[in-house]
C-alpha cells in the first residue's frame, strides 16, 4: 500500500510539474495586452502602473503555486525518511 502510495504522490506531482509549465506559458501570453494596453495609453503614470499591478497578479499566478508545490513535495519527502527509520 504504501509503493501504491508513493507512486500515486510522485505522479501527481510530475503532472503538477506539468501544470506549472503550462502556468508559465499562460502568464507570457497574458502578458501580451498588458504591454499592448500600456502602448495604446501612452505610457502615462497611470497607465503604467495598472501595467505593473496586473502584471504583479499574474506573476503570483505562477509563483504561488509553484512554491505550493515545492512545500508539498518537501513534505512528502520528510514524510518519507520518516516512514524509512
Amino acid at each position: 500500500m504504501s509503493g501504491l502510495l508513493t507512486y500515486l504522490l510522485e505522479m501527481s506531482l510530475r503532472l503538477g510539474t506539468i501544470f506549472i509549465v503550462a502556468n508559465e506559458v499562460r502568464g507570457v501570453i497574458l502578458t501580451a495586452p498588458v504591454f499592448y494596453g500600456i502602448y495604446q495609453a501612452g505610457g502615462t503614470l497611470a497607465a503604467i502602473w495598472l501595467g505593473l499591478c496586473s502584471l504583479g497578479g499574474i506573476a503570483l499566478s505562477v509563483i504561488v503555486p509553484l512554491f505550493a508545490a515545492r512545500r508539498i513535495k518537501a513534505l512528502v519527502a520528510r514524510k518519507q525518511a520518516l516512514q524509512g527509520n
